[in-house]
């Protein structure tokens, strides 16, 4: 059966290096997107940028999915034109739609290229209809954020499902991303961290520490040897 909200899978799980972790979190997904499937007939699954969680979607898209059951949305978008190198949507198409029975119509990008808050008003028109995300898939930056949630940031306060990011500490100033109560009421969040950079925010989300990838409060953390560190 698939897992809700309140049957929480909690803790860490520790792997050599990072692509011992893409193939554990790949694995992962194909499991728990297939309950999902045979729960509810359909899974709405929100996907990360970055190196590790681009390796994952590299081995999820080798699996045997139900395309056509499964919906995808990335978690931020930066506020680039369509089609540049560094948009998150640039980044899953190339790694987790590479095979000819994925169903690419069934990934819906945020169009960041309107600017933020058009695009956060667009798209959260379309979203909430969907009203909620079944599996999270959440990256972490050294400073503890997740999507474009940042310490500090005013768009960490808001309760839209939706968000316009402004003044990013790091480029490009204009996101749109994913807010925090739509991330911390999905029905299942999985965090991915790898690399010693990540090891103090990791220190800090055990610690509880309220950044905003402990505000979310994650399912289960996926890491490598080098973002563990030292825990306890």
């Amino acid at each position: 059966m698939y897992r809700s909200r309140t049957d929480k899978l909690t803790g860490f799980r520790v792997y050599k290096d990072a692509e011992a972790v893409a193939e554990a979190v790949a694995d992962y997904l194909f499991d728990r997107i297939n309950a999902c499937v045979i729960e509810k007939d359909i899974c709405h699954v929100l996907l990360p940028g970055g190196t590790t969680p681009a390796r994952c979607m590299d081995l999820l898209a080798e699996k045997p999915l139900s395309w056509d059951r499964i919906h995808w949305y990335p978690g931020d978008e930066r506020c680039y034109p369509k089609g540049h190198a560094e948009r998150n949507d640039v980044m899953i198409y190339q790694h987790l739609f590479s095979r000819p029975d994925s169903v690419v119509e069934n990934f819906h990008p945020i169009p960041a290229e309107l600017g933020a808050e058009q695009a956060a008003d667009k798209y959260r028109a379309f979203f909430d209809h969907i009203r909620s995300i079944d599996i999270a898939v959440l990256g972490m930056g050294e400073d503890g954020h997740t999507a474009s949630l940042f310490p500090g940031n005013p768009a960490l306060d808001s309760n839209d499902s939706i968000v316009a990011v402004h003044d990013s500490p790091k480029p490009p100033d204009d996101r749109v991303s994913f807010g925090l109560q739509t991330l911390r009421y999905a029905g299942e969040s999985i965090l991915i961290a790898t690399g010693s950079n990540k090891r103090e925010a990791i220190a800090k989300l055990e610690s509880g520490e309220p950044i905003p990838v402990t505000m979310i409060e994650p399912d289960v953390c996926f890491l490598d040897t080098a973002a563990a560190g030292q825990l306890s």
